[in-house]
């Protein structure tokens, strides 16, 4: 019998079609593959399944991050990604249709929106109705006073994610989450956030593919955004502990996994068996 780490039985991981997959955290750390992954992502195809990646990085457009798993030896191409940068993108569209957006966030994001036909200014402009922050790893402080300029007025606030943390080599480095407690300390205000643990991304890659959600499997390292948007959605999920979450923190959270394993690679060989 499959079980999990711990012990549970998860043999209903052999009926899963769609795989949705985190990224960092989960199948790489920065720019380091982890272990297991590209067996991981050959099994998923052999049993003739598919795999999206569900990212909460609004940093990077999807385009980038095929560049980026391709050049670790992962097969992908645009089809296989939705990013909270597409998340936010759709839902203003859907919300605030035709009205300016202040970007706080990456030339990608910013050129992204745009791309997407979405009027996008990131200096103070009075015609901007909503403001809108990313995983801003191009932020100046220039870029922090004009945002604050901007929340003073009567607008619309939304954030792509919120991560407090992103893991590179050395450890984490501040996400929007943390930008955005920043922010509040210094107008009062708290976004709405898009990606992850809101199900929109979740939804729309279901109903874009036609996947029923019993079907479908959700694989990340972070409780509060991964494994809460699986609760949010109605989709099951892994817990992998090569990230964020520890059993520690499984021990005190509110957001439960239904499975959890060590790695993807453990996930992989409980597959093949």
């Amino acid at each position: 019998m499959l079980k999990d780490k711990l012990g549970k039985n998860a043999e209903a991981l052999r009926k899963k079609k769609l795989f949705l997959l985190d990224m960092d955290g989960t199948i790489y750390n920065e720019n380091q593959i982890f272990d297991g992954t590209l067996d991981f992502l050959a099994r998923i195809r052999a049993d003739g399944g598919r795999y999206i990646f569900i990212t909460n990085n609004s940093s990077r457009s999807a385009q980038d991050y095929v560049r980026k798993v391709n050049g670790m030896g992962i097969p992908a191409d645009v089809s296989c990604f939705y990013t909270s940068s597409q998340a936010a993108a759709f839902y203003l569209k859907e919300n605030y249709p035709g009205q300016t957006v202040y970007c706080m966030g990456t030339r990608s994001l910013v050129d992204e929106l745009r791309a997407d036909g979405i009027r996008t200014v990131t200096e103070p402009d009075d015609t901007a109705t909503v403001v809108l922050i990313g995983f801003d790893t191009e932020n100046t402080s220039e870029k922090i006073k004009n945002t604050c300029i901007m929340l003073g007025r009567d607008v619309a606030y939304l954030a792509t994610n919120p991560d407090l943390v992103c893991p590179v080599s050395f450890g984490y480095i501040p996400d929007c989450g943390s930008m955005s407690i920043m922010l509040k300390n210094a107008t009062g205000k708290t976004p709405f956030f898009i990606g992850k643990p809101e199900p929109i991304m979740i939804d729309c890659v279901l109903k874009k593919l036609g996947v029923p959600k019993q079907d479908a499997l959700i694989v990340g390292d972070r409780l509060y955004t991964d494994i809460a948007a699986g609760q949010n959605a109605g989709v099951d999920t892994v817990c992998v502990l090569t990230g964020e979450a520890s059993l520690a923190d499984l021990e005190t959270s509110p957001f439960q996994p239904t499975w959890v394993f060590d790695s993807v690679r453990k996930l992989c060989d409980a597959l093949k068996h």
